[in-house]
């Protein structure tokens, strides 16, 4: 018989088969040689007490075969002499999932990407991070994969009801990613792994007949009769298909500037804006763990927090454990930082974003900039920034304690950020009210991670808070038919993903684009 069995291990014996296998056996009241096998369906950590547990879901077999988990299958179609075509602007987790879609529906995905492939675009990060140069086409956003191919690979995402989780998992494991992210409470794949999977999914699109357009930037959209009839490149090339799928991310502002220029309705949309924050990994185990050395069968610890201060949210965001702050801006002049950490998070550091939520009444300095007044807002902070690391991205930092007491930092702790970090008033960065209620958060949250063991607890001066966090999501949103997906306007575009405003990470933005596949092969089938 098969039996669904929950139970609760410490780390050690979580991570030993063979006591997994034993306490099965006690649980259904059988000998262990009766259990011929089991594959966990969930884990997770419990680390409210001072003794760590895990939480393991498993399907065991008892007195039966064992059977290894059944892999999900994917039908995925020659669609080279397909009769229909949809161009995708944008070849991040919206656009391969939706072209990945396309193509089990029979519909051929033509994939328009302005930046480069993933090993292609390397060698542009490392300019980036050695020698504060930025490509504005190819950077830790734009390129195959889009921003989340260099941003850590965390699978987490509340959005269940926009589409079905399970399968977006089942698709990166069959491109290559571990089973563990089928069954983990907050997967995580790692930079250092996306780029394969990313390339095996580009594999499948070509093989199948699919196209892929690289360093081809779209500069023009030719509309008639309320239809799209081809986009145009940079080059001057005219791209033809019956429908065209916008997901070009959350930092394409040319592309919000051109629809605006041709009139093609857009919002301002609500965002946050912050710092990255960046402590030594050691010290949030021992906060979170309860310990003074994290248990070697433990992952790096990390931490979400979310507070209220003076009306406004203000919380953490892509909570990097073991991971690296990294320079995201996307044109020069401009500072922007983010986080990611690789597959085994065994860097000796832990970053998190600290953001606070900016809403309309917050960018009425630009109003006269209509639709882009918050975008505007957002690039105006990340030239604040810029200016006060002075240039070649070198970051304006301020020790914690320091930034929370008004104080410019005498010197700065080793840091991840490998332009580099420059100890300057963070306060000139950022409206008065973002920067009091980032203060005032800090100060709150570290009740909540105190001194243990020793140790320092949250808030002290050997973290180090970076400016700026900027690019949570898109300050921009195209709206979009409910029902259909279509914009209002143009009947044959179909805003999708982070830039458009309706995604909020990889899974979540990879649900979107096959849901707006969907709707796109039920409107031609």
């Amino acid at each position: 018989m098969q039996k669904t069995i929950t139970l609760k291990l410490l780390p050690s014996e979580a991570a030993n088969e063979a006591i997994v296998k034993k306490y099965i056996a006690q649980t259904v009241a059988k000998n262990e040689s009766e259990v011929s096998g089991f594959y966990i369906t969930k884990q997770s950590i419990d680390a409210r007490s001072k003794q760590v547990w895990i939480n393991l879901t498993v399907q065991a077999f008892i007195n039966e075969p064992f059977q290894q988990r059944a892999k999900q299958s994917f039908q995925f179609h020659d669609v080279s002499k397909a009769n229909k075509s949809v161009a995708i602007i944008g070849a991040g987790p919206a656009g391969l999932f939706a072209a990945l879609q396309l193509i089990e529906k029979g519909i051929k995905p033509i994939l328009i990407e302005r930046g480069k492939d993933v090993r292609a675009r390397r060698r542009d990060l490392a300019q980036l991070n050695k020698e504060g140069e930025v490509n504005p086409e190819s950077n830790y956003c734009f390129g195959e994969g889009g921003a989340g191919t260099y941003s850590d690979g965390k699978l987490y995402t509340r959005s269940s009801k926009r589409g079905d989780v399970n399968r977006i998992l089942n698709l990166f494991v069959h491109f290559g990613a571990d089973e563990k992210i089928l069954y983990q409470a907050h997967p995580h794949i790692g930079t250092n792994k996306l780029p394969q999977i990313i390339t095996a999914m580009r594999h499948t699109i070509l093989e199948c007949g699919g196209d892929f357009h690289f360093e081809k930037k779209v500069v023009d959209f030719k509309i008639r009769n309320e239809n799209i009839s081809a986009v145009i490149t940079a080059e001057g090339d005219s791209i033809i298909a019956d429908a065209f799928i916008l997901a070009t991310g959350h930092s394409a502002r040319d592309i919000f500037e051109l629809l605006h220029h041709k009139n093609i309705l857009i919002e301002a949309k609500p965002f946050a804006l912050g710092v990255r924050v960046e402590h030594p990994q050691s010290l949030i185990d021992s906060a979170q763990y309860h310990c003074n050395v994290r248990d070697k069968y433990l992952p790096p610890a990390s931490y979400s927090w979310v507070q209220q201060v003076n009306g406004k949210g203000v919380f953490s965001f892509c909570m990097c454990p073991g991971g690296i702050i990294a320079p995201a801006a996307t044109a020069p002049g401009e500072l922007v930082v983010n986080g990611w950490s690789p597959s085994k998070r065994n860097n000796p550091y832990s970053n998190s974003g600290i953001v606070v939520s900016i809403e309309e009444k917050d960018w009425q300095v630009f109003k006269n900039k209509g639709p882009l007044a918050a975008m505007y807002f957002q690039q105006s902070i990340e030239k604040k920034a810029f200016a006060e690391g002075g240039g070649k991205f070198v970051a304006p930092a301020q020790r914690l304690v320091d930034f929370c007491e008004n104080k410019i930092s005498s010197s700065l702790p080793d840091c991840s950020y490998l332009p580099g970090v420059h100890s300057a008033p963070l306060k000139k960065v950022f409206p008065e009210w973002v920067y009091k209620n980032l203060q005032q958060g800090f100060k709150d949250f570290s009740n909540k991670m105190p001194a243990r063991n020793g140790r320092n607890g949250y808030y002290t001066n050997e973290a180090i808070v970076v400016a700026t966090e900027s690019r949570t999501s898109s300050p921009v949103r195209i709206p979009r038919n409910a029902n259909t997906f279509q914009h209002p306007q143009i009947k044959n575009l179909y805003p999708c993903g982070e830039g458009a405003g309706f995604a909020g990470g990889i899974v979540s933005a990879a649900m979107d684009g096959e849901r707006v596949a969907n709707e796109i092969a039920l409107l031609h089938s």
